[in-house]
């Protein structure tokens, strides 16, 4: 089976292109074997290029513990620039079939090859119920988005905000995002009660009204270099805690992301890199 590696601002996955591959065995396991960097590619986890009947074509993702995941900004931003530049479609924008729904992506190209790509990552879901999340605004109304909630957590107390952009996220505002947040409390906030289907966890340094630093703690996978989705719901917590503009730059482990929250449309925009690293044969 062969496979390419691919890496948006360090958030590295195996892909696979199903339009001329077949799996050896269920993406799930094979998911695992193939992330494994030791004995394995190495990864984050498993993306398969599919042929989709809705749009130019299909993205499934794998974290790197086998479980499903619906989106992933990074990821569909590398399968845009492979289904560009194999040829597989060469529109632009394209258009990508996601967990999440089909989502327009814009490509910047260099020498007829895509170098960033923007996306239009849709509107973020807000209502608690939704991300899903049992934390409630102060108000106490349940469909008003929980933001800047008390959240108390082997004895740490933070303020979160919660948001689904088809995947959920707990962003949390810190003084400095050190290993003894994101490593010690990250993966404590995943597998809490009060989120349901598990979470994705940021945490969050306000440099200025247009720049952020963040970490990020990714369900199913643990610390990554960057994560597209939890950048997105990071700007969004960002403008409703009333801590930035609604376009901000957003320095990673991996690099940056610029997100724009836009006003009239309610979208969120995000762009950043896309790239190739190398291409490979996985023993059947």
């Amino acid at each position: 089976m062969k496979f390419t590696k691919m890496e948006g601002a360090g958030n590295d996955y195996v892909y696979v292109d199903l339009f001329s591959e077949t799996l050896p065995e269920p993406p799930e396991a094979l998911a695992v074997k193939i992330s494994d960097r030791h004995f394995g590619v190495g990864g984050d986890g498993l993306v398969l290029i599919c042929p989709s009947d809705r749009a130019d074509a299909r993205m499934r993702m794998f974290n790197a513990d086998g479980s499903e995941a619906e989106m992933c900004g990074n990821a569909v931003r590398c399968v845009a620039k492979y289904v560009h530049d194999r040829g597989i479609c060469g529109r632009n924008p394209l258009r990508i079939e996601t967990g999440i729904g089909v989502l327009t992506l814009d490509l910047e190209l260099k020498a007829d090859r895509v170098v960033r790509v923007r996306v239009d990552m849709g509107e973020p879901v807000l209502a608690p119920e939704k991300v899903p999340t049992v934390l409630r605004a102060s108000s106490g109304d349940p469909n008003a988005p929980a933001v800047d909630v008390p959240f108390e957590i082997d004895g740490r107390d933070l303020s979160v905000t919660c948001v689904s952009m088809g995947n959920p996220h707990c962003v949390a505002f810190v003084d400095e995002p050190t290993d003894e947040w994101v490593l010690g409390i990250g993966p404590k906030i995943e597998m809490d009660p009060r989120f349901p289907r598990r979470v994705n966890a940021e945490f969050v340094k306000v440099l200025s009204r247009s720049e952020l630093q963040m970490r990020v703690w990714e369900r199913g996978t643990g610390e990554t270099l960057a994560c597209g989705t939890g950048a997105c719901a990071t700007g969004v917590a960002a403008i409703l805690s009333g801590k930035t503009d609604r376009r901000v730059t957003i320095h990673l482990r991996g690099g940056d992301l610029v997100i724009e929250w836009n006003e009239e449309t309610g979208h969120v925009i995000m762009t950043g890199p896309a790239r190739e690293v190398f291409s490979g044969d996985w023993p059947e």
